[in-house]
Formats: C-alpha cells, structure tokens, sequence
C-alpha cells in the first residue's frame, strides 16, 4: 500500500503516525502534534490503516494550537483531580483570552491560593512530561468507567452512541473522554496561564493570533455577562448538556423547551424596545451588528415589533442591500469576493442615505440581488420619515463607528448580536460558537441560496478571517447584547446539516471540517415536530417558514 506523505511511501497498516512524525519533523516549522488520515484529523497514536493519504498537522496552525488548547484543559482538569478528588470542573465559555473554566470544590470558595497551587500542580505535571495514552474500551466499558468516576452525563452520552468502540485518554491514573485529537505527553504543554475568574479559572494559551506566546488577559465584560445570562437560561431550562436535550425530546419535554427558550428571547428584545423607547428622542438610529449567521436579521425584524408595541414606528433597512455590485466588490489574497470587508458597502451611499432619512427627505433607497449580484432600485418606493421616527439598521459592521461617520454617536443605539450557545457536550466539552454558526449556514446557504456544503465550507475561512478583522474588535462598543442561540436549535438543525455534510468527499481538504460537524452531530437526537419551532423565531431564518421572509426574501 502506498500512502502519500509529500511523496509516495509504503508503509504497513499497523504503524502509528508518531513513528513517522520524526522522519518528517525537519520539514516543519512546528511541532507535529496531529495526523490527517484521508482529511480525517486523528491524534499520532491512531494507526495508519487502509488510509491512503496521511498530512501532518503542526502546531502552528489552527487546528494545531485548538489541539494544544484541548490536552491543556485536560492537563487542567487532571491537576485540580489530583489536588482536590471530589472537586468538579466544568469547560463554559471563551471570553476574555481565555477558556472560563468553573471549579466546584464541596465545603469551600474557591480561592486564589487553591488557583495558585493548580497551576503549580500543572506545571508539576509538564515537568514530569507523562505519557497521555489513548485507550479503546466497548461502549459498556466506558460508560461503567465514567459512572464509577461520577461523570453521570458523560456515560450517559455515550450510551446513547451507535458505536460499538470508544477511545479514551488516560495520563497516570486519571482518563477522561475528549471529543477530538489530543498532544500525546505532558511535556510540550508548558505555555499557560491560569487566573481566577469568577466562581473558577480563565485558563489562556497561545493560538495562531498571538503566534505561539500566551495572549493577554483582553477584559470583555459585556461578553461575559451575555455568556453568564446563556448559563442562566441552560439552568432555567434544566439543560445544560446534550443528554438533558436528548431527554426532553425523547420524554416529551421539548415543546416546552422550545417555549420557554423562546420566551426568554423575547422577553430579552421586549426590555432592549423598552429602554429604546424611552430614549427615543436621542436614539435615532438602531445598529444591529454581528457574525455570520448570528441571526441579525430576524433579531431586528424581532424588535421592530416589540419597538411598535412601546408607540413607536421603525423602519427596517437592511446594510446587505448596500453592498456595491458585484464585479466591484473587493476580493480576497486567494481571489475570492470579499463581502465581508467594509469596502465592500457603499458607505458613502449609506451615510448620505441615512442623512437624509434623519432629516425627513424622500429617499429611493436600494436593494440588492443576491442572484444577479447588482444593486436595484426599480420598483422601490421612496421612503419618508417623522422625526422622532428610528430607524433600525442590521449588518455586520454595525458597530464600527467608520460606517456611520457622518451621523453623531449620541444618535445610536448598538447592538451586538451573535449565536453564543448555552449547551456543552458534557462538563469538559464545550460547543463551539463557531460550529454552531458555521451549522447555521450551511443550512441557510444550501436551503436558500443554493449554495452544497462544499461551497460555503470553502467560504468559511475567509469569513471567519472577516469576523476576527472586522466584528469582534468592536463588540465591546455595542451599547447592549443579545444572545441569538436556541438552546434546542442544534436537534433542528441537524436533519438539514448531515446529508449535506456526508455529500462532501474525503479527496478535499474541507472533509476534515465536514467530518468533524458530522461527529459533532451525532450526539443530537433529530427534533420531532419541527412544527413546534414559532414562525417568527431566530431560527426560522434558517430553516425557513418565517413570517419575516416571503419567496425571494429569505435570501
């Protein structure tokens, strides 16, 4: 069998990818921490198989340093085992620089003391660079393994697996089940730093962005009180992890977790239109901002109405209908249209637009086609306001301050909008945002816009690129945040998500994602009765039927 590692090799199916990984380690500027095996990422001590391609993952890539971050977690969870036994660690949110990771000693406050001898228990730990040994055990064997440790909803999960095999990492005398690739020693974890934050630890590591250093702690207080209220509304729900999802659709639970999720939601938009309405006089331009697939739109249609019920009567404007054509848009290094860089709106057009609304002239304004990639105004009316009539403004740059330019700060209301979601796998496992949203598009694109799996995976990137250059640096400026995440969107979504995902083939490069989400998926029972979603959630704009979008407007 050959197996391709920059050129053609015969290497025996048994052989594990760490024995290779010396032969080529010269040819990287990191560290190997991880293999593909037909763009499929695996840890070095997967054996090769019938695999027919094998690609090295170094650590200075992305998914090199989400690895490093992953057994540094691991490396974390062991160190408080070994100091306090009966103690609990539960992965919440990214925030601040960091992995906000809550500790719940019984008997005691968690103090800084205890978070100083963690982290010197962890680098303790590095120092004596123990091996981290993937072992595979039945399903049977894993979930008593994990009941017999007290991490009920880990062996409940997987119980509820289709797979007869499970792998699990043991350091010493501590194992534990994470989902994806790990380092396979102690040793090369040394870069970290733990800080007590809250009930628990903010716990950084380098990435790609701070190239290889621990980054700095970068305060996000707004972030952190919006993933504190997602905690909340999990509680509220009684759902914190999938398998408490998975019972309430199988108990029948579920209708009313769609409902009180929901009621959350609105209750959330109905106390942003009250303060608004209040202000009304000052506020005359709402800006609603945030990643892919956060959900703005449906957000601001959401608010416009509670807006109506407080006596007020706003107008929608989307900033998507003032991208420029698109033979004009920017494009990327790889050639690519931009639609996510600034430039690639007309803000001059936007900001004389908005003026002119502000001061009650006749405006025509424009409307783009997704299709024929070109601006339209014919067959719009021109659109006329009151003065003391808001206007609310979705799109991704809401918040940068350079969209706007021309019209005062104290004019604007900013929100910032984005899917952070409230379910973890189980304690030690969270749910990526990005996942979540990524899931949401594709979706979306496929149902919508026409767009296979493959095509918006290949955009992904270069959104993600987009977001981190021209969203998140300015999310701490919004005036207000709200959280677009349903708790249950994931059991939605799902039946939408796998065939797409599987239509994708293992010869390209974006398998590997592919993979991963449809790994990801496999954890969520399919939502019974879609019928039980509200016409007018979030999660409409996704999977269509919303009141807020009629034939070509979905798009």
């Amino acid at each position: 069998m050959f197996v391709t590692i920059r050129k053609e090799r015969n290497i025996l199916p048994e052989v594990m990818p760490r024995d290779l990984a010396a032969d080529y380690q010269q040819e990287y500027a990191s560290r190997i921490v991880a293999v593909k095996l037909d763009n499929t990422l695996h840890d070095l001590q997967t054996p090769v198989g019938k695999s027919r391609s094998v690609e090295f993952v170094e650590l200075e890539s992305e998914e090199g340093w989400i690895i490093y971050r992953r057994t540094v977690e691991f490396l974390l969870i062991m160190a408080v085992h070994e100091l306090y036994p009966e103690a609990e660690v539960a992965a919440m949110f990214r925030a601040n620089n960091g992995l906000y990771c809550e500790i719940s000693v019984p008997g005691k406050p968690l103090t800084p003391e205890m978070v100083t001898a963690i982290e010197r228990e962890m680098r303790v730990i590095v120092q004596e660079n123990r091996p981290i040994v993937k072992e595979v055990f039945s399903r049977d064997e894993a979930v008593k393994l994990f009941k017999e440790t007290k991490q009920v909803e880990k062996a409940n999960l997987i119980a509820s697996l289709k797979l007869p095999n499970v792998s699990i990492y043991r350091c010493g005398g501590y194992c534990d089940y994470l989902y994806g690739a790990m380092i396979g020693s102690t040793g090369h974890l040394g870069k970290f730093a733990l800080d007590i934050f809250e009930s628990g630890v903010l716990l950084r590591t380098p990435d790609l962005k701070s190239r290889g250093s621990v980054p700095k702690t970068m305060p996000q207080p707004k972030l952190s009180e919006v993933l504190t209220e997602a905690k909340n509304w999990a509680d509220i729900l009684r759902c914190r992890y999938v398998t408490d999802l998975n019972r309430a659709i199988r108990t029948g639970r579920i209708s009313e977790v769609i409902r009180v999720s929901e009621a959350l939601q609105e209750k959330h938009i109905a106390e942003i239109a009250d303060y608004i309405a209040k202000h009304c006089r000052k506020l005359r331009l709402i800006l609603i901002a945030g990643p892919s697939s956060s959900g703005k739109t449906s957000f601001a249609q959401r608010l416009r109405v509670q807006m109506q019920v407080m006596g007020l009567r706003p107008v929608s404007i989307s900033l998507d209908n003032y991208f420029v054509n698109r033979e004009e848009t920017p494009k990327t290094p790889a050639g690519a249209y931009d639609y996510e860089c600034l430039e690639a709106l007309d803000v001059g057009l936007f900001n004389k637009d908005m003026l002119a609304l502000l001061k009650g002239e006749s405006v025509v304004l424009p409307r783009y086609n997704f299709k024929t990639g070109e601006r339209e105004w014919e067959g719009q009316e021109p659109l006329t306001l009151e003065k003391s009539q808001p206007i609310i403004v979705e799109g991704i740059h809401g918040l940068n301050e350079k969209l706007t330019a021309a019209i005062p700060r104290d004019y604007k209301f900013k929100i910032y909008v984005s899917a952070l979601t409230q379910l973890n796998i189980d304690a030690h496992n969270r749910i990526p945002t990005t996942d979540a949203r990524l899931i949401r598009r594709l979706v979306r694109d496929y149902q919508f816009r026409g767009a296979s799996a493959l095509k918006t995976l290949k955009q992904w990137p270069d959104v993600r690129q987009g977001e981190e250059k021209y969203i998140f640096p300015y999310q701490e400026e919004a005036d207000v945040m709200f959280n677009s995440a349903m708790i249950y969107e994931l059991a939605a979504l799902r039946r939408y998500a796998v065939p797409m995902l599987e239509a994708v083939t293992p010869d390209v490069p974006e398998y590997t994602k592919a993979r991963r989400l449809l790994d990801f998926c496999q954890y969520f029972l399919d939502l019974p009765d879609e019928d039980d979603v509200p016409n007018n959630s979030i999660l409409r704009e996704f999977i269509g039927k919303s009141v807020f979008f009629k034939g070509e407007d979905q798009v």
